[in-house]
Parts: C-alpha cells; sequence; structure tokens
C-alpha cells in the first residue's frame, strides 16, 4: 500500500508540473535553494567534538574501560618496577662515581702542599664522599631486593589470572557489565528504532504539508487533485501520531527500565572500584617507602655525614695552621747551635784476640753492681760487648781492666763489655 500511495503522490506531481511547468519549475528552484542554505548553515565543523552522551558510561559497550583498567593497572606495576629498577641503576652508578673520585683526588691530595686543619678540612671530604657512596648503594640494593621484590609479589597475588581469559577480574567484570547491560542495549535499540520511524513519519508529513499549500496556492489545480492531496496530508499526519504514540511507548519502558539497570551498573562498578581503591592504597604505601630510602635529607647517617664535615670545615684555624708551619718549616723548628764540644779520647779499642783473659780468680766482681750513666753514644762491635745511648743507665759489675774495659749489666739481664771512660758513677 505505501508503494501505491508514493506512486500516486508521484503522479499528482508530475500532473502539477505539467499544469504550470514553469511554476513548478520556480518551487523547485526554492525549495533547492533553501536546502543548499540549510546544507551551508548546518555543515559540521572540520573538527567536531565528539558526542559526550556517546562516551557515557551508561552507553552500551562504554563499561569497558573499567573492565580494562584491571590489565592497565597490572602494566602500570610493571612500569612502576622498571622505572625504579633503572633508579637503582642510577643510583649504584652514582656510588661507584662517588668512590672513585673520592679514592683519585684522596691520593692527589695527600702529594700537595696543603697542611694542617686546611688539609684535614680537605680531606673530610673524601671521607664524607665514601660514607655517601656506600649509602647510595645501599638506596640501590633497597630499591631493588626490598621495594621491586615487595611490587612483583604483590602484583602476582593481586592479579590471579584465568586460562585462556586474560586476567580473572577483567574477565569476571566483562561478564557480569555484558549481562547487566544486555536487557538495556536491546531496550536501547527498540528506541532507536521507534524514533527512526516517527522521524520519518514526522518528514513524510511536512512533506505532504507542503505540498498542500502549493497546491492551494495554484489556481490552476483542480478540485479533484487538491481533495487527493489532502487527503494524502491527514493519512500522513495519521502514520506519524501512531509512530509518535509507539516511540512513546517505548521510550516509557526504557524510562522505567533505567532504575534497574542503574542499580545493576552501580553494584559492578563499585566492585570494581574497591579492587582499584585496594591497588591505589597499595602502590601509595609503595611510593612513601620509596621515598623513605630516596630521600636523604632525613637520613640520620647523612645529617651526620655533612654535621662532622661542617664540624671540621668550621675547625680550620689560621692561627695554628701558621704556628704548625713554624715549628715544622720555619723559626720555631728546634736546632743545635754552635757550643763549646768537651774533647772525647779516641777509643783505643785493642783486638779481641789479644784482649787479656783474666782467670775467675783475678776479676774483681761487684756484688749488686754500681749504677752508671753513659756519657757518649756507643754500638758495640762484638758480641760481648754491651750497645747504649747517650744518658742511658745500667749497672757496673766488674771494675775496669788495664785495656780500659769494664764489664756491665742493661735491664733484662743482658752482660757484656764497654768502654769504662765512655761513662760516669751516677749518685
Amino acid at each position: 500500500m505505501r508503494e501505491v500511495e508514493l506512486t500516486e503522490e508521484e503522479k499528482l506531481t508530475e500532473e502539477e508540473e505539467q499544469i504550470n511547468p514553469q511554476e513548478s519549475e520556480s518551487v523547485h528552484l526554492r525549495l533547492g535553494e533553501n536546502s543548499k542554505m540549510d546544507a551551508n548553515e548546518s555543515a559540521p565543523p572540520i573538527a567536531p567534538p565528539e558526542d559526550v552522551n556517546k562516551l557515557s558510561f551508561w552507553m552500551p559497550g562504554n563499561y569497558q574501560r573499567t573492565v580494562q583498567r584491571t590489565p592497565d593497572s597490572f602494566q602500570a606495576c610493571n612500569d612502576i618496577v622498571a622505572c625504579f629498577q633503572e633508579r637503582a641503576r642510577v643510583e649504584k652508578q652514582y656510588a661507584q662515581q662517588l668512590s672513585l673520585w673520592s679514592s683519585k683526588w684522596k691520593n692527589i691530595s695527600e702529594t700537595r702542599p696543603l697542611y694542617g686543619s686546611l688539609m684535614r678540612a680537605w680531606q673530610c671530604f673524601f671521607t664524607s664522599t665514601e660514607r655517601l657512596s656506600v649509602l647510595h648503594s645501599t638506596i640501590s640494593q633497597s630499591l631493588v631486593a626490598e621495594e621491586g621484590d615487595r611490587v612483583r609479589t604483590w602484583q602476582k597475588d593481586t592479579f590471579p589470572r584465568k586460562m585462556f581469559h586474560g586476567f580473572r577480574e577483567a574477565h569476571d567484570l566483562e561478564t557480569e557489565f555484558s549481562r547487566a547491560q544486555k536487557p538495556w542495549a536491546k531496550k536501547l535499540k527498540k528506541l532507536e528504532q521507534a524514533r527512526a520511524v516517527f522521524n520519518k513519519a514526522s518528514q513524510r508529513e511536512q512533506t505532504a504539508i507542503d505540498r498542500e499549500k502549493e497546491a492551494k496556492d495554484n489556481p490552476a489545480l483542480s478540485e479533484q487533485k487538491l481533495n487527493k492531496i489532502v487527503k494524502a496530508t491527514e493519512k500522513d499526519s495519521e502514520e506519524r501520531e501512531k509512530a509518535r504514540e509507539k516511540y512513546e511507548k517505548v521510550l516509557e519502558d526504557v524510562t522505567s527500565y533505567a532504575p534497574r539497570y542503574m542499580e545493576e551498573m552501580e553494584a559492578i562498578f563499585d566492585k570494581s572500584q574497591e579492587e582499584e581503591r585496594k591497588r591505589i592504597s597499595f602502590l601509595k604505601q609503595a611510593f612513601l617507602s620509596i621515598h623513605r630510602h630516596l630521600d636523604v635529607t632525613n637520613n640520620e647517617s647523612v645529617k651526620a655525614v655533612y654535621s662532622e664535615m661542617h664540624h671540621t670545615l668550621m675547625s680550620i684555624s689560621e692561627p695554628d695552621d701558621l704556628r704548625w708551619w713554624k715549628n715544622n718549616h720555619g723559626p720555631g723548628m728546634p736546632t743545635d747551635w754552635p757550643c763549646l764540644e768537651e774533647w772525647v779520647p779516641p777509643l783505643r779499642k785493642p783486638k779481641r784476640g789479644k784482649k787479656p783473659k783474666r782467670a775467675l780468680e783475678e776479676r774483681t766482681v761487684m756484688i749488686g753492681g754500681v749504677k752508671v750513666r753513659a756519657l757518649y753514644d756507643y754500638v758495640g762491635e762484638e758480641e760481648d760487648e754491651l750497645s747504649f745511648k747517650a744518658g742511658e743507665l745500667f749497672l757496673k759489675i766488674e771494675e775496669e781492666d788495664d785495656q780500659g774495659w769494664g764489664r756491665g749489666m742493661k735491664e733484662g739481664g743482658v752482660e757484656g763489655f764497654y768502654p769504662a771512660h765512655y761513662v760516669e758513677l751516677t749518685d
């Protein structure tokens, strides 16, 4: 019936053109110009903004962003671990560079002409750097062994996998969202179809009204043909009303179902939010722990290093350094000024083979011995001779012989001969 009716309308249009072709042509030209103007006015911009409603969570399929959040969070954990493993390598390299720098310049500083408190201040930089090197090496180990392993273990427990379906959480969310949205999607599809039918009916009605208006303005058109056009317009209006009623009925059904749909979707979404809250909470604690490792400003060891360095630097003393130089390289150095030196008779030591040997009964042994003090240094040349320094005290246990040799005993029971004129009696 619709095809026949449309064909009759087309015939009426052809008849109108035949009755007044010039007027019909002018009408079509006006309609064409109006359509061109409408097309220009309604032409979309080059980069039209995306419809916000299409991105809404409630639209079919848009829950996928929430489902995808689970594998995205898993990947974020991998990225975090890789990020701070690289930072650990930076800390390790920094520790090595500090150690190399300290060793190099410590050796160089020992050959430079600085001295005293200034030298100690310079070298305190190397000592503190060695301690900082150990600290940054510890930070590197902590980032890998503690934080990296901690995130990996948590990641394994938090993201269980489902065979052939990726992550269990994502699969469950996908199943639940899809089940909850399936009736809603069907109702939306039915609503869209009803709306399309209503729009087409409205468009046909408007076309019929325009045609009827033109026909009434055409005095050459017969009454019979005008009645046909009027009836066609009335029929299109009735069909539009029927399409509208159906559209409103479908819309009412969708509207009444919306609360249930929203409740089910929000319940599933809240489950996803709770899992994400746990992940955010864990990663927050992980970041804070990493911060504690990296925040050397609050590290007591670092504070001690720089406190001691500051103390050493503040201990640089110009008077002390100048006094040290004076006493070690200047007028304050001790020296042996020229003075009268007594003549020391040369030692006339007989050869050992010619040294007289006295019998035991001829030796005058001094019971307990007599304490003597060395006047000069003497180094024994034979095994049975004593060696001593000027000022050293020991016991004289035998009187000197006619060759000028006495016999003495030092602490520890060491006995031996010595030149008698190299010592003097003490009080």
